[in-house]
């Protein structure tokens, strides 16, 4: 499949999401993601306003869901997303109903393995249950905290290979990627490259970076677009 490329509204006000979703889109982002700060700051009004801006854009809504998933998605389904995400840390059951929520309402399902013991089993377990994609994914707190101890800082490239290899579903890395490990995340066999905070977005703020992002985004969707994806 062709490389696409998601960036992540990772900001706390509908303005802002609007005004960096249509300077993405510009720039040549193929899918829009509500943020998990977005949706905790502006819930379902705030995936309603990006669906009414970009009618035909795919929208994932980061709702790193643990429980209640049938309502979640269903929910975020009838407020215009297309993608909705669930840990893999949370009850089989949960897994089920979102999963059963995704086909009921067209909706596709990401899978987030962050913080399962074993990576690679992770992915495989939520592509078990029926999770359309699996984010690979070293969350932002584990980061900070472990490099704050002074030890090298876990990277989702460290087991990326591995997890692609264990699934067939497109694979998504998430966590404390530099820009130039984004761009390369196509020749690991993961297509579906996330930009967000600290690539586009000032981590600490959840406020849109200082500099000319448009003209950084095209340069970067052109070099994602280009590539063939590993297999």
């Amino acid at each position: 499949m062709r490389p696409i490329v998601q960036i992540s509204l990772d900001l706390t006000n509908i303005d802002e999401a609007l005004e960096t979703a249509s300077l993405a889109m510009r720039a040549g982002v193929d899918w829009l993601e509500a943020g998990t700060p977005f949706i905790l700051a502006e819930g379902l009004h705030g995936v309603r306003a990006l669906r009414n801006a970009f009618p035909n854009v795919p929208i994932v809504a980061d709702l790193k869901t643990m429980d209640g998933g049938y309502l979640e998605a269903e929910m975020m389904a009838g407020a215009g997303a297309t993608h909705v995400v669930v840990m893999a840390r949370a009850h089989a059951e949960t897994l089920k109903c979102v999963v059963k929520a995704g086909r009921d309402f067209n909706v596709k399902v990401m899978g987030d393995n962050m913080v399962c013991p074993d990576m690679v089993a992770g992915a495989r377990w939520l592509e078990d249950f029926g999770c359309d994609y699996v984010i690979h994914h070293i969350g932002y707190d584990e980061r900070r905290g472990i490099a704050a101890m002074g030890q090298p800082m876990p990277s989702p490239l460290d087991q990326l290979a591995e997890v692609v290899a264990a699934v067939k579903v497109p694979v998504q890395a998430v966590g404390g990627l530099s820009l130039e490990q984004a761009i390369a995340c196509p020749r690991y066999g993961a297509p579906l490259v996330v930009l967000g905070a600290p690539l586009t977005i000032d981590a600490d703020s959840f406020k849109t970076a200082d500099g000319n992002l448009e003209a950084s985004l095209r340069m970067i969707c052109d070099a994602i677009h280009s590539q063939s994806v590993k297999h």
